[in-house]
């Protein structure tokens, strides 16, 4: 049954990936690229000052270290758990696989950047949903795009991306129920 699923993710895998052509390449490298969140992260960091003083601002931070941090090492041991290559280094995939990212690790199951960014958005937009009710739409659908760009680039799998998000809306979730425990006891109104 395993082998079919994995079956299933490798074609899913070679339509979408394959649906991409030269003249949308630069954007998804871009869409890949850690540092091109920089700027939203920075008018994120603004939101949550604004909402919550410098106070509650470096108690947001230290969460949001704790949540990345989570996220990056659980992918890590399920990367050397699984030891799924990648389908950039995998024989009867790479051949017919558009691979255009600028580098491809050894194991890809599961995606961090899918759930890093998913983690990160459902966790912020959570936590500011009071003041901003559309954000978290807007960031789960950017952490979707993120996710998705994964594919494109040719460096994981459907189902890597898939529980690359699950495990991160976990996490991100289970981050946002800790933020307003600590809020209380360091006195933060939220």
């Amino acid at each position: 049954m395993l082998d079919k699923i994995l079956a299933y993710d490798t074609e899913l895998f070679l339509y979408l990936n394959n649906l991409g052509n030269s003249t949308w390449d630069p954007f998804w490298l871009l869409i890949t690229d850690k540092w091109t969140a920089i700027p939203l992260y920075a008018f994120l960091l603004f939101l949550i000052f604004k909402r919550f003083g410098v106070k509650g601002t470096l108690v947001t931070i230290v969460l949001i270290a704790l949540l990345i941090t989570a996220t990056d090492q659980l992918a890590n041991v399920f990367k050397h758990g699984f030891e799924r290559p990648r389908p950039c280094r995998a024989e009867g995939v790479m051949e017919f696989a558009r691979y255009i990212a600028e580098r491809c690790g050894r194991f890809g199951f599961y995606s961090a950047h899918a759930s890093n960014s998913t983690a990160l958005a459902l966790f912020i937009g959570l936590m500011l949903k009071k003041v901003y009710p559309k954000l978290l739409w807007f960031l789960l659908i950017w952490a979707l795009v993120v996710s998705y760009s994964r594919i494109y680039v040719g460096v994981h799998y459907p189902l890597d991306v898939l529980t690359g998000m699950t495990m991160g809306a976990i996490i991100g979730y289970l981050i946002s129920l800790l933020h307003p425990v600590l809020m209380k006891k360091f006195k933060v109104p939220f």
